[in-house]
């Protein structure tokens, strides 16, 4: 393995941890109703735990209003309990087939919690990002015990990665200033 190898093993894994941050991101809502609230629900169907969009269709009523759409009629308490059981703070109500879920708007002071997960995750991301840049580095220690490459280009290559630490942690920063600012507003 070479010290381009490395580095672009590392780039490569940074860029799946700041993917994973801006996923996680998406599911801190804000007082806008939007279906991927509900992606991590997961229903019982016929015993199996089901995520929610193989069991029903997904869609916006209206800014503030999801409906789901069971395939079948008689998934519909089950999917409703889903629901209200995941913990999002949703209440659905049947309504014929339809289930409609109101989003509430946020209080302010559970915008203030938001924002503190917003800075939760934002720190696991860094974390990760970390973790990448020390494997690389013992990976780079290995190549020069191994006598593969010289100290110095170790250096160089550690200087590499120190830096693209650097920028992927700014993009976090960012990222997670504005879903700050997202979740701020009213």
């Amino acid at each position: 393995m070479s010290t381009a190898d490395i580095k672009k093993n590392a780039q490569d894994r940074m860029n799946k941890s700041l993917e994973t941050l801006k996923g996680d991101l998406a599911k801190v809502r804000t007082g806008r109703a939007h279906t991927g609230i509900l992606d991590h629900v997961m229903v019982d169907y016929y015993g199996n735990p089901t995520p929610i969009n193989q069991v029903a269709n997904l869609t916006l009523v209206d800014a503030r209003t999801i409906g789901v759409t069971p395939f079948e009629k008689k998934m519909g308490a089950a999917i409703e309990k889903a629901i209200r059981e995941a913990d999002l703070g949703l209440n659905p109500a049947a309504q014929g087939d339809l289930i409609r879920v109101p989003t509430p708007a946020l209080t302010e002071e559970r915008r203030k919690e938001m924002v503190k997960l917003c800075k939760s995750e934002a720190e696991d991301g860094k974390i990760a990002v970390r973790n990448i840049r020390r494997d690389a580095n013992e990976s780079l220690k290995k190549l020069v015990k191994d006598k593969a490459i010289s100290e110095d280009e170790e250096r160089r290559a550690s200087d590499e990665v120190q830096k693209l630490t650097d920028k992927f942690i700014a993009d976090i920063d960012k990222i997670v200033a504005e879903k700050e600012k997202e979740v701020l507003t009213v």
